[in-house]
């Protein structure tokens, strides 16, 4: 096998989790809604103006779900800053490769379909 032909794991995940045409729509919705989130106070300073961190948070739920409970596990009510949009952040990847991994099984599937003779 050629080393140029060879690709390793760690470029096949990446490959997976963003080089695809659902993953780029999902981490673009992703984005999009933490860029919101981020530029809304700036617009609308009022205490309410905090909620729109939801929309993230609810566009990489589940796994933001398991990424919430173990800060939650490790660090009790007192966890990091840094946590939540790092959480947000590693849920997007995963679930870019989830979608990732899902279309290349669903187009390996349909490629391999051979139509019966009959």
């Amino acid at each position: 096998m050629n080393a140029r032909t060879h690709t390793g794991p760690i470029r096949a995940l990446a490959r997976l989790a963003v080089a695809n045409r659902a993953s780029a729509v999902y981490l673009t919705l992703v984005g999009g809604a933490v860029a919101v989130a981020a530029a809304q106070p700036l617009f609308a300073p009022d205490a309410d103006a905090s909620f729109i961190w939801v929309w993230p948070a609810l566009f990489t739920f589940p796994a933001f779900g398991f990424v919430a409970w173990l800060g939650e596990a490790a660090w009790g009510g007192d966890a990091p800053t840094w946590l939540f949009p790092a959480g947000i952040a590693l849920s997007a990847l995963l679930q870019s490769l989830a979608l990732g991994a899902t279309l290349r099984a669903l187009r390996g599937r349909r490629g391999r379909h051979v139509p019966s003779a009959g």
